[in-house]
């Protein structure tokens, strides 16, 4: 008896709907970087149409690619809409072309290597996309001693070359001290968590020379814990209130911490613009909503999911490591009167 299940879609059905030939579309979907921007979404809009699904085992025989990347997350404490935004502008750059995202959540593992380890002992995607990156990590070590391709979202201290993209953390703290000074502020503490990134040194780093810079000195706030959950945040934001020469000068990389460590300061009367000055990393529209008033330098990260996949897609195609390390520029989004 026939069957009435219906033939899944092959190339030859997407190209008969878009009028264009079997090697266009193969080689769109197979390698579309050689293609027109149009032609290359004419094909994938088509073949999502039609249900179209490479058999990858098919592709793995015969090229020994598995035409996936893999995005290793671990967990992010007080972050907002991180995630979300990174794989949305990862998502938007692979469009049109062969590959296809993996998200591997690495929250139940013992070591940060195991995610790692598990894709390279599998072959389960083609490169790798790693977030958080510490100075000194061990994922990164690993995947430089293989020789896999991957990027991270952050530089690193090893003396070895690698892929990166990383927001440029030096030119924000400077961008943030610049203005301060503008708005005739002088008493300066930079609030940023020690989550082990080597952003954070970097901010750190660049918070005292750009203060060296004009001849001033300022705090950096390295009370264990004050950062943990925005309860602890909030408290700490009372604490400063409560100080006999407060900071009139805070500078953030935090959102969800700034919006409580503003609370704290709020509870015990001072008011942001009047008693002080904050200018914080503004990553979503959260804090403008909230204080129109106040001062943000913003990061693109929709733009940063789009870099990294850009950079990965390059490397796995052999592109040279020295052209492929970027930094992603910040944009201040002054609103204070000064």
């Amino acid at each position: 008896m026939a069957s009435d299940k219906p033939k899944p879609p092959t190339l030859k059905t997407i190209a008969d709907l878009t009028g264009l030939s079997l090697s266009t579309v193969s080689l769109s979907l197979r390698d579309g970087s050689r293609l027109k921007k149009e032609t290359r979404e004419k094909i994938a809009q088509a073949a999502a149409e039609v249900g179209y699904v490479p058999n990858r085992a098919g592709v793995r025989l015969r090229t020994g690619q598995t035409n996936v990347l893999s995005l290793v997350l671990p967990p992010a404490r007080n972050t907002i809409d991180y995630t979300r935004q990174i794989i949305e502008g990862i998502g938007a750059h692979l469009m049109g072309t062969k590959y296809h995202l993996n998200v591997i959540p690495d929250f139940q593992h013992d070591t940060p290597e195991d995610s790692v380890r598990y894709i390279l002992q599998n072959r389960a995607a083609d490169g790798i996309i790693l977030t958080h990156t510490s100075a000194r990590d061990p994922r990164v070590q690993m995947l430089m001693d293989t020789g896999f391709p991957f990027v991270s979202h952050g530089r690193t201290e090893f003396y070895g070359a690698h892929a990166f993209h990383d927001f440029h953390a030096e030119r924000f703290v400077q961008m943030a001290v610049s203005r301060l000074l503008d708005l005739k502020r002088k008493r300066f503490l930079l609030v940023a968590e020690d989550d082990g990134t080597t952003n954070f040194s970097k901010i750190v780093g660049g918070f005292h020379r750009a203060l060296a810079q004009s001849g001033m000195t300022g705090e950096v706030a390295t009370e264990t814990g004050i950062l943990v959950s925005t309860q602890t945040a909030r408290t700490f934001g009372q604490a400063l209130a409560g100080r006999a020469d407060p900071f009139d000068a805070i500078i953030s990389n935090n959102e969800l911490a700034t919006l409580a460590l503003m609370g704290g300061l709020s509870d015990s009367g001072m008011v942001e613009g009047r008693d002080y000055s904050l200018i914080c990393r503004q990553t979503t529209d959260i804090l403008p909503i909230l204080h129109p008033g106040i001062d943000t330098v913003g990061e693109d990260l929709s733009q940063t999911g789009r870099e990294l996949a850009r950079l990965l897609i390059a490397r796995v195609q052999g592109a040279p490591i020295e052209t492929l390390q970027t930094l992603h520029e910040p944009k201040p989004l002054w609103r204070a009167q000064a």
